[in-house]
């Protein structure tokens, strides 16, 4: 069967449907595909939300996915030298996340097709021709739209199909697994713990209070590949000691594992009749998506309302981003890279300056979950740790 769409949307993430509804609010007919049966499950390990992150797409966080909400989080060293950052977030039910903003994208008049795979991308005629698969062989529809906007995730075939190097660094991916866990009143806490150091090299080991007795911990490292295990199998350990957790008392409930494009910053994003946001184009964090989604979603309607689909044309998604989340992006690359070079000893150095000091004040909006960047910008506000910032040039 032959389908005809202004633009389709290829994957139901927080990026792909806030592309598919501002598309919709745009004046657009928009049909999403998502190959999963059902949007919200088997969620992606993406758990939490900051205030500054959603102030950033102008939306209000709802207490229908909200689990748990913390006053902050605690970034700590090798040595347990704590620096607290003030900054209101939210631990999310995450499959009624993605059910929500469903709901939203269906409200505007949206076609979602679950149970749909793209598995062909092709330009033809002026537009861009995809064909489907429902698993069945025999079950395929050819979908033709003027715009395509790709939101399938890192390492995106769809993305590769269309000729697009979206990740200028893909090789910095950072592989992650992220344990669900249950033992008494681990919830409870007011704060998420980022934990950083040569025990998650490149990145971080995590903690996240869900209320009452659960939690999420975690850990994501870059350069070492996608198999953590030995990883998390020590922080696992390491954190039951941190919190007086017995065995019998600590239980897994749930462990998905997935990568983060955290510092691998958006390259080639568009082309014609193409965008591409959200993970598959290394744009990173729940709230960086999910704008990025906006823009390509206005900029996508923006084009058909012109009729013209030309890279030219698109090419306002690229702009419009930059001047939004680029410095976000680079800031978290900066920081995360220093951090990945330094010398545990040298980490401590760096954050026992900063121990008893309230850095929320250097903190604006939405770039403190973006990469730590926190660090980045400490290494400017504070000239006796400058000196620090020359790891960043280490070839390591």
């Amino acid at each position: 069967m032959a389908i005809k769409t202004d633009i389709a949307v290829i994957g139901a993430s927080p990026a792909g449907l806030m592309a598919a509804r501002h598309a919709a609010l745009g004046g657009a007919k928009v049909t999403l595909f998502e190959k999963k049966e059902e949007i919200g499950k088997d969620p992606h390990p993406a758990n939490s939300v900051y205030k500054g992150m959603m102030n950033v797409t102008g939306e209000q966080v709802d207490s229908s996915y909200v689990v748990h909400e913390i006053k902050g989080m605690k970034l700590i060293s090798p040595g347990g030298h704590k620096i607290k950052v003030k900054t209101p977030g939210y631990a999310l039910d995450k499959g009624a996340f993605d059910r929500f903003y469903e709901k939203k994208a269906l409200a505007e008049g949206v076609e979602i097709k679950t149970g749909t795979e793209i598995v062909s991308l092709r330009r033809k005629d002026s537009g861009v021709v995809l064909k489907t698969s429902d698993g069945n062989s025999e079950n395929t529809d050819r979908i033709k739209a003027k715009i395509v906007i790709i939101a399938d995730g890192i390492l995106s075939k769809n993305a590769q199909a269309a000729g697009l190097q979206t990740m200028k660094h893909p090789d910095d991916i950072a592989w992650g697994t992220e344990l669900t866990i249950r033992a008494p009143g681990i919830g409870e806490a007011d704060y998420a713990d980022y934990f950083v150091g040569s025990h998650a090299p490149g990145w971080k080991s995590t903690y996240l209070p869900r209320g009452g007795d659960e939690a999420a911990i975690g850990v994501y490292v870059r350069h070492h590949g996608q198999n953590v295990a030995p990883f998390l199998d020590s922080w696992v350990a390491r954190f039951k000691d941190l919190k007086n957790i017995a065995d019998d008392e600590f239980e897994i409930i749930e462990s998905k594992s997935a990568g983060d494009p955290i510092v691998t910053i958006p390259n080639k994003t568009y082309t014609d009749n193409i965008m591409v946001a959200g993970g598959a184009a290394g744009q990173s964090g729940i709230g960086y998506a999910m704008h990025a989604g906006q823009i390509a979603g206005k900029v996508g309607a923006m084009a058909i309302a012109k009729g013209d689909y030309s890279e030219r044309t698109l090419s306002k998604y690229r702009s419009d981003w930059r001047s939004s989340l680029y410095t976000e992006h680079v800031f978290g690359r900066i920081g995360l890279e220093t951090l990945r070079k330094m010398e545990d000893d040298e980490i401590d150095e760096l954050f026992e300056i900063f121990e008893d000091e309230d850095v929320s004040s250097l903190i604006k909006g939405n770039t403190v979950n973006q990469g730590l960047s926190v660090l980045s910008l400490m290494l400017q506000k504070k000239p006796s740790s400058i000196l620090k910032a020359g790891a960043f040039f280490r070839n390591k």
